[in-house]
């Protein structure tokens, strides 16, 4: 199945992601490179909202760029298969090897501004992240790896303090907090009667 009807399939949660969901469609069909970051207008990014085990936890990275916690991801870079994307953006970003996608469904869509920058020496202008999150697990006691050409640490924090370490309150309120009550919704679908 292509990205594009995936995105189709998807059904929001809430007006942020119907929203996003159909602005998403639009530029995709109108916009050949779309998954290409040479788009500076917007292009796609995959993430991996990363639970542990219990799904009572969160890995997240100190982003350089945002200067901020934030979840894992990184640009599609022409490749359509985002969740292949979003696991290689976690082992890149954290070291950690052993991750695994719960499901190969979407979990989660949302734009993302993104304010210009340098990059490499290099002035990025602001653009959007047409962004497709996925929910992966992986195992709390992995060794955590610093990539320190992305970010300045990497840390398990529990969904409570998740939603205090970021500094921008706008992922906090419409994308943090639905993939903590997402995830949470999940769990209690899962444990046994």
């Amino acid at each position: 199945m292509s990205l594009l009807q995936e995105i189709k399939d998807y059904r929001p949660v809430n007006e942020q992601e119907a929203c996003d969901k159909e602005r998403m469609i639009q530029y995709m069909t109108h916009n050949a490179r779309c998954l290409e970051r040479e788009d500076q207008t917007a292009h796609f990014t995959a993430s991996a909202w990363t639970v542990n085990k219990e799904r009572t936890k969160t890995l997240m990275v100190y982003h350089n760029i945002y200067d901020s916690w934030s979840w894992i991801g990184g640009h599609a870079d022409g490749s359509e298969d985002l969740r292949q994307v979003a696991l290689r953006e976690l082992q890149e970003e954290t070291g950690v090897r052993n991750a695994a996608l719960v499901s190969g469904q979407i979990f989660s869509l949302e734009i993302l501004t993104v304010d210009g920058h340098v990059k490499k020496g290099v002035y990025v202008p602001g653009h959007l992240h047409l962004n497709v999150t996925y929910l992966a697990e992986a195992d709390e006691a992995e060794t955590l790896i610093v990539n320190e050409a992305e970010n300045q640490a990497v840390k398990w924090w529990s969904f409570e303090d998740a939603l205090k370490v970021p500094k921008e309150p706008w992922l906090v309120k419409w994308v943090y907090q639905k993939l903590i009550e997402k995830t949470t919704k999940l769990l209690a679908t899962e444990k046994p009667m």
